[in-house]
């Protein structure tokens, strides 16, 4: 009887991958970022179909976001007013200063005023969106005419 010696190289740690955004959207969506008060028309595809809004910077999504919450009645309303904002400051506690190479460059795209056009079903308005930007397809400047 012979014994051989497994050669293999052993098994790797489990990589997570997910698409790369495009660089030029980052750019400009981190561009929007620098200044609360900057919006910009913006078309859209991705999975769900074909959208268009203003994107606008993370800190005017949350802004925009907790404003229309407060405006709804119950005691939970003003809880979730407080979410983004919570959820970023965990972020930043878990991650500290050492992912501060990676959380650079965004990788979440905020829209108002949004329309939403995905197959036979009739357009869908928005007034808030936010989505992952490596689901972006493609995208271009303005609204569709």
């Amino acid at each position: 009887m012979s014994v051989s010696a497994d050669t293999s190289p052993a098994p790797a740690a489990a990589v997570i991958t997910e698409p790369l955004p495009d660089l030029q959207l980052q750019l400009l969506i981190q561009l929007l970022d620098e200044d609360p008060r900057s919006s910009l028309p913006l078309t859209l595809t991705h999975p769900g179909g074909l959208l268009h809004g203003d994107v606008i910077g993370h800190e005017q999504w949350k802004a925009e976001w907790a404003r229309s919450l407060r405006q709804v009645e119950g005691e939970g309303a003003n809880l979730l007013a407080e979410f983004p904002e919570t959820v970023d400051q965990g972020v930043r506690e878990l991650h500290g200063q050492e992912d501060a190479e990676t959380a650079r460059l965004p990788r979440w795209i905020h829209l108002r005023d949004v329309t939403l056009l995905g197959g036979a079903i009739s357009a869908v308005s928005l007034p808030l969106w936010r989505g992952r930007l490596s689901d972006v397809s493609g995208w271009a400047l303005g609204r569709p005419q």
